[in-house]
């Protein structure tokens, strides 16, 4: 499969980058060669291999949940910018 602008211009649309023209065209030749590299993997044989989400053997390490004594409200909004009854103040992300 041959990786096209539009196929750049399409993914940067998704992730709303600006391209320039150079960088579509040097992004085209990546992406074509990244796709040429897993054309690749698609002619191994992987009969009899189980699926894994690692490479490695992973195993999970929990631990028992413990209570200890917090910092406090006070200690943790002393060097908040804008604190406002006891929370912290952010700037507003969502119109």
């Amino acid at each position: 499969m041959k990786i096209t602008i539009a196929d750049v211009e399409h993914v940067a649309r998704l992730a709303r980058l600006e391209l320039s023209d150079e960088e579509k065209q040097l992004f085209a030749g990546q992406m074509d060669t990244i796709l040429g590299y897993v054309d690749k993997l698609k002619e191994l044989n992987t009969d009899g291999i189980q699926p894994t989400s690692h490479a490695v053997p992973m195993e999970n390490a929990f631990r028992e949940d413990q209570t200890r004594p917090s910092i406090g409200t006070a200690k943790a909004l002393a060097n908040a910018p804008d604190p406002v009854l006891g929370f912290f103040r952010v700037p507003k992300v969502i119109e």
